[in-house]
């Protein structure tokens, strides 16, 4: 094995861990908000690893630099969805975790619903 292949699939390993990860926190998490920022976070970084592995592994071709632009995709659009679908599920009346301490939204004066 090369070097290249072996960091490829270190690579892949670790974007498929941090799917596990995203998993976990969807089944552990008390409520929407926290369930969404854990699957958010851990499922972009996974796909970013998982496709830089692919990278690494085909090489220089058409369909590495289509994996880039996925990858931009990806980290461009994934934390915007997420931020939308907080906001709306916010908007739409569902009240934060019992523990949560601290609401900024409705500290700005953006939570009258």
């Amino acid at each position: 094995m090369l070097i290249v292949e072996i960091f490829a699939a270190v690579l892949l390993s670790l974007g498929a861990l941090f799917f596990l990860i995203g998993t976990v926190a969807l089944l552990r998490f008390p409520e929407v908000y926290t369930r969404l920022h854990g699957v958010t976070k851990c499922d972009t970084l996974g796909l970013g690893l998982v496709l830089g592995g692919l990278i690494l592994y085909e090489g220089a071709t058409l369909a590495s630099v289509k994996m880039v632009f996925i990858i931009v995709f990806v980290f461009l659009t994934s934390p915007t969805a997420a931020h939308a679908l907080a906001r709306a599920t916010y908007k739409h009346g569902v009240k934060l975790w019992e523990k949560s301490v601290v609401d900024r939204y409705r500290e700005l004066g953006n939570g009258d619903i």
